[in-house]
C-alpha cells in the first residue's frame, strides 16, 4: 500500500512503522517499478536508511516531514550528490544543500535521490534528456510532462510521496496534470531559489509534487520563508488553508476563448470541472482571456529566452555537442534578441499585468486547464518546439504576471488520459488556492496518482484560530464576495465560519463611505438585535497591519457572539450613526445588499 504524507506521518508517530522501513519500502518500489529514466542518481540505500535510523534515535517525530522520503529535481543542489541539470558535461558537486533541501532535512525529510528533467529545465515535455524519458505511468505512449518529469512520475507511481520540481513556464504544473497528481507552484519569492540552477532567474520558483493538496501544503509550510542568500526572496504571507467562504467567485476563460487545439476530450473534461465548481457552490465568472494569452506568448516568443542564455548559454557555446539539440537550438536562439526588444517587451508586459490585475480584482481565483491537450512521445519528437509551446498555453503567463497556482486532478478519460485544472491567484494567496484545491480534488473522488488507491477522507480544518492567529469578525465590506474582502486574503487570512452576535447590537448603513459600508454599534440588549458576521482567522503578524489601516469612524473592538465567545471585530463610533439608516431588521449586511438589489 502507498500512503499520502499525512498517512505515513500518522503511522510513524504511532510507531506502527519506522523511518528506516519507510525508506526501504521506497527503494523496493523503485526497483520493482523498473524505470531507470525517473532518477538520474539514487543515494546509496544503506546511507539513507542510516540517516533514517539516526533521525528516529534523535526523537524528532514532531517534525512536520518526519521520516518522509523526498525526491529532488536534478537542478536543485543536494550536498554529496552531483547536480547535472540534465546535462552530464555540466555536472558539478555542490558544497552545500540548496536552501529548500536544507529546510526539508530540518523538517525531518529524507532525500532519496535526484530526478530526471528536460535539460536545463527548458521544456514542458519531459523528453529532452540524455538520461531517457520517464514513462508516464498512466500510458507509456504519453509524454510525462516537463521539465520536472522525473519528480512527477516518481510521485504518481508511488515511489515517493513527495518531490520537488521547479517551475518557470509550467514545469511544476504540466507534469502534475499529465500524471493525475498535485503540483503546487508557490508565489515567486515565497520559497528560496538559492542553490537552484537558474532557467529564467526572475521567474523561477521551486515547486512541489504530491498526491494531495494537503500533502503539498505540509511541504510548502516547511520550505517557505525569506532567505537572505536569495536576492529574489521576499516576505509574503503564508497563512493556512481554510474552508471555502460563503461567496467565492471563480474566473474562467470565456467559452469562445478556450483553446484545446481540437481535443474534444480535454474540452469535455474542462466542462465537467466547471459543473463541479457549481456543485460546490462556487460562482463562475467568464472573462476575456486575451491579455493572459498574449502574456503567455511573451515568454517563448519574447526576450525572456535571453535569461536562459544568461544562465547556461556560455556553457552551451563552449560545449555545443554536449547539449540536447532542441535545448541548444532554443537557448542559443536567444542571442538575436536585443536590449531594445527586451524593453519593448517589459513595457508590454506591464500593460498586460495591469489589465490582468483589473480582471482578477473582480474575482477570487482564476481556473484554467492545466494543459490544453495531451501529446504522445512520438508526436513531440516529431514536432518538438511547436507542440511544446502549445502545452504552455495556460501556464506560460503565470510567473510573468506574478501569480501563484496549484494544479489538481480533475478527470481521467476512458482511455486513461489524465486531465487537470489549475487554480491561480495573485502572489500571496497561496493558502486560498490550497483551500479551493483541496475541496475540488476531494470532490472528484479520483484515485491517487496512478496507484488505483482511493483518496483518504478529507481532513477537517479547525474552525478555531491557531496559536499564531487571531479571530476577527467582519460585518460589511470585508465579507466574502464584498469589495474589501481581498484586504483579508492578501494578509493570509482564512475563513472559519458564519456566526451571529448576541442580541445587543444595531447595524447601520453609513452614508458617504466608499465602498458602501455598515457600522455595528453595541446598544442595550432590550433595543438590540443579533447580526450575522463572518469569522476569519488572521495571522498575528498581519493583525496590527490590518487594524492600523481601518479608517474612522470604524474601529476594531471586542464583539460578543451568540454562543458566548468574545472575538475582535468591527465597531463604529456612536457619533457616526447620526443620519445613518438603521438596517438591523435585515439581520446582516449581506441580506441588506440583496434586498437593495431586489428593490433596484
Amino acid at each position: 500500500m502507498t500512503e499520502t504524507v499525512a498517512a505515513i506521518l500518522k503511522a510513524l508517530r504511532a510507531r506502527n512503522i519506522t523511518p528506516a522501513e519507510v525508506v526501504a519500502r521506497s527503494f523496493e518500489r523503485i526497483r520493482a517499478h523498473g524505470d531507470d529514466a525517473i532518477f538520474i542518481l539514487l543515494r546509496d540505500e544503506a546511507k539513507v536508511i542510516a540517516d533514517a535510523k539516526s533521525l528516529a534515535a534523535e526523537g524528532h517525530a514532531d517534525r512536520p516531514l518526519y521520516g518522509i522520503p523526498v525526491a529532488i529535481k536534478d537542478n536543485i543542489d543536494v550536498k554529496g550528490l552531483p547536480t547535472t541539470a540534465g546535462c552530464p558535461a555540466f555536472a558539478y558537486n555542490p558544497k552545500r544543500d540548496a536552501t529548500v533541501v536544507a529546510r526539508l532535512k530540518a523538517a525531518g525529510a529524507l532525500i532519496i535521490g535526484k530526478t530526471n528533467l528536460d535539460q536545463f529545465a527548458t521544456g514542458l515535455v519531459g523528453v529532452r534528456s540524455p538520461y531517457g524519458v520517464p514513462r508516464n505511468p498512466h500510458n507509456p505512449k504519453l509524454i510525462p510532462g516537463g521539465s520536472s518529469s522525473g519528480s512527477a512520475v516518481a510521485v504518481a507511481a508511488g515511489l515517493v510521496p513527495l518531490a520537488l520540481g521547479t517551475d518557470t513556464a509550467g514545469s511544476g504544473r504540466i507534469p502534475a496534470g499529465l500524471n493525475n497528481i498535485v503540483g503546487l507552484k508557490p508565489s515567486l519569492g515565497l520559497v528560496s531559489n538559492a542553490g537552484v540552477v537558474p532557467a529564467c532567474r526572475t521567474l523561477d520558483c521551486v515547486s512541489i509534487f504530491a498526491l494531495s493538496p494537503d500533502d503539498a501544503w505540509t511541504a510548502l509550510s516547511a520550505i517557505a520563508g525569506v532567505d537572505q542568500t536569495d536576492p529574489y526572496s521576499r516576505s509574503l504571507p503564508l497563512g493556512m488553508p481554510g474552508e471555502i467562504p460563503p461567496v467565492m467567485r471563480i474566473a474562467v476563460p470565456r467559452a469562445s476563448g478556450r483553446i484545446f487545439f481540437g481535443d474534444r476530450r480535454a474540452k469535455s473534461s474542462f466542462d465537467a470541472a466547471l459543473k463541479r465548481l457549481i456543485s460546490l457552490g462556487l460562482e463562475i465568472v467568464e472573462i476575456d482571456f486575451s491579455s493572459f494569452l498574449e502574456a503567455a506568448k511573451l515568454l517563448y516568443e519574447g526576450p525572456w529566452l535571453a535569461e536562459r542564455y544568461a544562465a547556461v548559454g556560455e556553457f552551451i557555446d563552449k560545449h555545443p555537442k554536449k547539449a540536447h539539440p532542441v535545448t541548444r537550438q532554443i537557448i542559443t536562439g536567444a542571442k538575436k534578441s536585443s536590449a531594445v526588444d527586451a524593453f519593448h517587451a517589459f513595457y508590454r508586459l506591464a500593460e498586460l499585468r495591469a489589465k490582468a490585475q483589473v480582471i482578477l480584482s473582480r474575482v477570487d481565483v482564476l481556473m484554467v486547464p492545466t494543459v490544453p491537450t495531451a501529446y504522445t512521445v512520438a508526436e513531440i519528437k516529431a514536432d518538438p518546439i511547436r507542440l511544446n509551446n502549445k502545452l504552455g498555453t495556460y501556464t506560460n503567463f503565470v510567473n510573468l504576471l506574478d501569480l501563484a497556482g496549484i494544479a489538481v486532478p480533475a478527470t481521467i478519460a476512458p482511455d486513461g488520459t489524465p486531465f487537470g485544472v489549475t487554480f491561480l491567484a495573485p502572489a500571496g494567496h497561496d493558502a486560498l488556492l490550497a483551500s479551493i484545491g483541496r475541496r475540488f480534488h476531494a470532490d472528484t473522488g479520483l484515485s491517487l496518482g496512478a496507484l488505483k488507491l482511493p483518496q483518504p477522507e478529507l481532513a477537517a480544518l479547525s474552525a478555531v484560530p491557531g496559536v499564531d492567529e487571531i479571530a476577527l469578525a467582519v460585518v460589511g465590506a470585508h465579507l466574502s464576495g464584498m469589495p474589501l474582502n481581498g484586504e483579508l486574503k492578501i494578509l493570509g487570512a482564512r475563513f472559519l465560519e458564519v456566526a451571529a452576535t448576541t442580541a445587543d447590537y444595531r447595524l447601520y448603513a453609513l452614508s458617504n463611505s466608499t465602498p458602501h459600508k455598515p457600522g455595528l454599534l453595541r446598544v442595550p440588549r432590550a433595543t438590540g438585535a443579533a447580526i450575522e458576521v463572518e469569522i476569519w482567522a488572521l495571522p498575528i503578524q498581519a493583525y496590527g497591519q490590518f487594524v492600523a489601516a481601518v479608517p474612522p469612524p470604524l474601529s476594531i473592538g471586542t464583539l460578543s457572539l451568540a454562543d458566548g465567545r468574545m472575538v475582535k471585530g468591527f465597531l463604529v463610533e456612536a457619533e457616526a450613526i447620526a443620519g445613518a439608516r438603521d438596517i438591523s431588521n435585515f439581520g446582516g449586511w449581506r441580506a441588506f445588499i440583496a434586498g437593495e438589489k431586489l428593490r433596484a
